[in-house]
């Protein structure tokens, strides 16, 4: 029987048998779509120790392929992976350039009384696997809205995602002008400190400053700290230049009491997440009677324990062998939001929560802390 169409329309008949002449299409596009949504944003990957770099006394880079596929996700200058290890999970900045996908490094410094970074270089050998999450975080650059002259400011192993942007840079032949000013504690543990004043050296788009903070001969270069001076004299006129700054929590509130003194506007400052709160009772809106040695009741389902009031309510859960999804361990990703159904919080400043967050009680647990007997829902 003719189809409607075909009396209807001219050459309707042709196009009618080109279609009944298809070969069925059965592939499985839902499948297929995963693969390849998995190939660039894969939730874990398990990643072999290939080498390990001494590169001070502190700190190990660990270079890491994927045995299995070969090729690594790609990922931006400046991003990180979340290491999971001993039932919890860092995030560490990926060290190599994004240029080069047969490995990732990861540089790893001791942390005195660090949890992770201690287990890590005592225990990591070359041929342990990993398991991470594929690379993730928005402290990267973007020359559309980032212009292409940077000054970064890093604080020992902050000097990570620099490492990784100043790579780039080197390997893709950018017309990029980047300035590092590192600040370490003492010289003889500033990471990548020969590679880095070679590539200064080689290309005159980089430029790299060191400032040692505890100075003890041979040293001779600039020493103390990372102060507007010293920045204005390394530096220059800041003008438009975009300004990075990553290193340990106590260098943010500091570079940017002196990036605002120097007249650089806000919106041109980038910080990394790095962290919780190093003392969440420091925050103003930190409740002035609640005691953080505390401990009060936290209530997940079936499941209630006890934990104090300055434990980011993330390492207590994990602490008890409740696991959410993390990411960042920041405040930032969102990855380990959780809802607040009975109880009150000190969600801390560094939480980028979203405009309906508050209207239905959820926070960030990695920067959530529990000020009353509180009840979440995962």
């Amino acid at each position: 029987m003719k189809h409607p169409l075909a009396e209807r329309f001219d050459g309707a008949a042709e196009i009618l048998a080109k279609i009944d002449s298809r070969i069925p299409d059965t592939r499985d596009h839902t499948t297929e779509t995963r693969a390849t949504i998995n190939a660039y944003h894969p939730k874990r990957l398990r990643l072999r120790v290939e080498a390990i770099i001494d590169e001070t006394a502190t700190t190990k880079t660990y270079r890491l392929t994927d045995s299995e596929n070969g090729a690594l996700p790609p990922f931006l200058a400046g991003q990180y992976v979340d290491v999971f290890i001993d039932g919890t999970s860092r995030p560490y900045a990926i060290s190599s350039s994004p240029a080069t996908l047969d490995h990732y490094d990861l540089t790893v410094r001791r942390v005195p009384g660090g949890r992770i970074s201690n287990l890590l270089i005592d225990i990591l050998e070359a041929g342990h696997v990993l398991t991470t999450t594929g690379p993730m975080g928005t402290f990267h650059h973007n020359p559309l809205f980032h212009g292409d002259r940077v000054i970064f400011l890093a604080g020992g192993s902050g000097v990570a995602p620099a490492m990784s942007m100043i790579r780039e840079i080197v390997e893709r032949r950018l017309e990029r002008s980047f300035h590092l000013i590192y600040g370490s504690r003492d010289a003889a543990d500033v990471i990548f400190r020969a590679e880095l004043d070679a590539l200064a050296a080689r290309h005159p788009g980089i430029t790299v400053d060191h400032v040692i903070a505890d100075s003890t001969p041979p040293w001779t270069g600039r020493t103390g700290f990372l102060t507007a001076e010293t920045i204005s004299e390394l530096a220059g006129p800041l003008d438009d230049r975009m300004t990075y700054v990553c290193g340990p929590q106590a260098l943010y509130p500091y570079a940017l009491e002196q990036l605002t003194t120097l007249g650089q506007p806000r919106k041109r400052i980038r910080f990394e997440a790095n962290g919780a709160p190093n003392d969440p009772t420091a925050q103003p809106h930190w409740p002035a009677d609640a005691d953080p040695a505390e401990e009060v009741s936290v209530t997940v389902g079936d499941t209630s324990f006890r934990t104090r009031r300055d434990r980011p309510l993330l390492d207590a859960l994990e602490d008890n062998g409740i696991r959410p999804e993390a990411g960042c361990r920041s405040g930032e990703c969102s990855l380990c939001r959780v809802r607040i159904v009975k109880g009150e919080v000190h969600t801390a400043s560094e939480a980028k929560l979203r405009l309906s967050d508050q209207q239905f009680g959820y926070t960030h647990s990695c920067v959530a802390y529990p000020i009353t007997d509180v009840e979440i829902d995962l």
